[in-house]
């Protein structure tokens, strides 16, 4: 329903309003190749180790040809598909950049009134502008790899500031060192205060690094540790609530903007859209004036 959009999905959210805020968001994200699927199985299984209800929302990106996806990540967690108190689904971006589905937020809502203590947020992969899922996850795990170039990447606007934890998997490798080293480094040069926008500023928050093999689920107890002391740190800078209050402030954004683009196709604003467009390409009408006729059609002024 809420991946359709369906025409009984107000109410439904409206029943789950009251059930909902209680977990915990985990986004996770990195460059392809990173483990990123694999991590998420082995976190699966020591949050389950903890008794902990998980959800699992796996985002695959669609095809801009077909429109349609693989949502292959839960074939790399099907030793978790019989486990009652684990729920995994894959959904496709459907041309959504971003790194996440239209839904996502929607979806969240729902595994989170449904009981999970825990809902783990395995974003598309596509590199360093898929930066919104900060927006969404309480915790933020990046994920870079030695021998992929990650340590420059990293540097790189977006990618490092994201992260609340970062992690270093396939740490056997050769150069699983330097690229710990070349963090450390970099994480010291851009040390900030997540609380800067009115929390408090003698409790910050030190990114930890941390190691693993996910593959054999190694440093995955240190990772869910360092995930536990970051949400008591939101729960005691008073961040967690400030993030939570931005995460509905873009849900909102996201619902209006949604109806706004619906009733422009109900009032025939998208039928006129072919005119506009042809006289903005031949220089008869800019586009500012061919928005304002748009937004005409839903009875604005064009200035609001």
């Amino acid at each position: 329903m809420v991946e359709n959009d369906g025409p009984q999905l107000r109410e439904a959210v409206e029943a789950l309003a009251p059930h909902t805020g209680r977990a915990q968001i985990v986004g996770i994200t990195g460059s392809p190749g990173v483990g990123k699927s694999t991590t998420t199985s082995a976190l699966v299984g020591a949050l389950r180790a903890r008794d902990r209800r998980v959800g699992v929302l796996a985002v695959d990106p669609s095809s801009p040809f077909s429109g349609g996806a693989l949502l292959g990540d839960r074939v790399r967690m099907g030793e978790h598909a019989t486990d009652d108190g684990v729920f995994i689904r894959s959904m496709a971006t459907r041309g959504k950049l971003g790194g996440l589905a239209w839904s996502t937020p929607q979806a969240l809502r729902v595994l989170d009134a449904a009981g999970c203590d825990v809902v783990l947020v395995e974003t598309v992969g596509v590199g360093q502008s898929e930066i919104e899922v900060v927006g969404l996850a309480d915790t933020t795990l990046v994920l870079l790899a030695p021998g992929m170039g990650d340590g420059i990447q990293a540097a790189k606007a977006g990618i490092l500031e994201i992260a609340d934890v970062l992690v270093v998997n396939k740490a056997d490798r050769d150069g699983a060192a330097q690229t710990v080293r070349d963090l450390r480094y970099m994480v010291s040069l851009g040390a900030r205060t997540d609380a800067a926008d009115g929390g408090d500023v003698q409790e910050r928050w030190t990114r930890p690094i941390v190691r693993t093999v996910a593959a054999r689920a190694e440093g995955i107890d240190k990772l869910v540790e360092a995930v536990d002391a970051h949400r008591d740190w939101l729960d005691r800078s008073g961040e967690g609530a400030r993030r939570r209050t931005r995460r509905a402030e873009a849900e909102i954004q996201a619902v209006a903007l949604r109806r706004l683009q619906d009733r422009l196709g109900d009032l025939g604003g998208a039928a006129a859209l072919p005119t506009l467009a042809a006289r903005v390409g031949s220089g008869e009408l800019d586009p500012y004036a061919a928005a304002d006729a748009l937004i005409e059609a839903l009875g604005a002024d064009g200035r609001g």
